[in-house]
């Protein structure tokens, strides 16, 4: 799915008070308080405004980072920014083409845990355009995606709400799709160096009717990174 709504919203919420807690009991602290959610392709954070609600109210929290979408380099570096900004350890959460850039940008010692939703977990040496040919999503198929003359990618509004947000209502979706944020078609193929999952613990959300990536990408992903899922 293209944004997170109704039935994912709620499991991505129950996810992150589950893996807030489970790092407070490893540790023997206070659960964690920061949560810092990174949007995907053709979107901005506003797609995560169910989510920030509900965290807040239950007293985290929670940064959003508006990723530029203007090349791999680009979006990590906004990450990093607003990780440099947290006051203390932090969980670091993506969804779809998100999760390759907190891959990149979640090394630093303040992030404790990452969470992928429906994400890409490109390794060292990958892209996520790579690794989706692995199992090819239904998007990918079609002929939905769209490129500018100067070489960034968005998606075809009629197509928008039957391949990226079936689950959102004809409305909000409509919506979405002329409101989308076009992404430079390179940033698919920009190259992870140092996979922040190899050295954090993970956990992966896979949505398994999902037509932007397919969900046995999204279960490799998660076996070969040991994540809990």
């Amino acid at each position: 799915m293209g944004t997170v709504s109704g039935m994912y919203r709620s499991l991505s919420i129950v996810l992150l008070l589950l893996i807030s807690r489970g790092l407070a009991a490893q540790n023997a602290q206070p659960r964690v308080r920061n949560i810092v959610l990174v949007h995907g392709a053709w979107a901005d954070g506003s797609g995560w405004k169910g989510v920030y609600d509900i965290l807040v109210r239950d007293g985290y929290n929670v940064t959003i980072v508006q990723e530029p979408l203007t090349s791999l380099q680009d979006d990590v570096a906004a990450v990093k920014r607003i990780l440099g900004l947290q006051d203390g350890p932090c969980i670091l959460v993506a969804h779809s083409y998100g999760g390759a850039v907190i891959t990149e940008a979640g090394t630093g010692s303040t992030v404790v845990g990452l969470v992928y939703v429906a994400a890409h977990m490109p390794d060292d040496g990958e892209s996520e355009a790579a690794d989706g040919k692995r199992f090819p999503s239904d998007l990918s198929k079609s002929t939905a995606i769209k490129t500018t003359p100067d070489g960034f990618t968005y998606l075809d509004p009629a197509q928008f709400h039957e391949y990226f947000a079936a689950d959102m209502p004809v409305k909000q979706a409509a919506f979405a799709a002329h409101s989308q944020v076009p992404i430079l078609a390179a940033n698919f193929s920009g190259v992870i160096t140092t996979p922040a999952w190899r050295s954090k613990p993970s956990w992966m959300l896979v949505a398994t009717k999902d037509r932007t990536i397919n969900p046995d990408l999204e279960r490799w992903y998660a076996a070969r990174a040991k994540s809990h899922t």
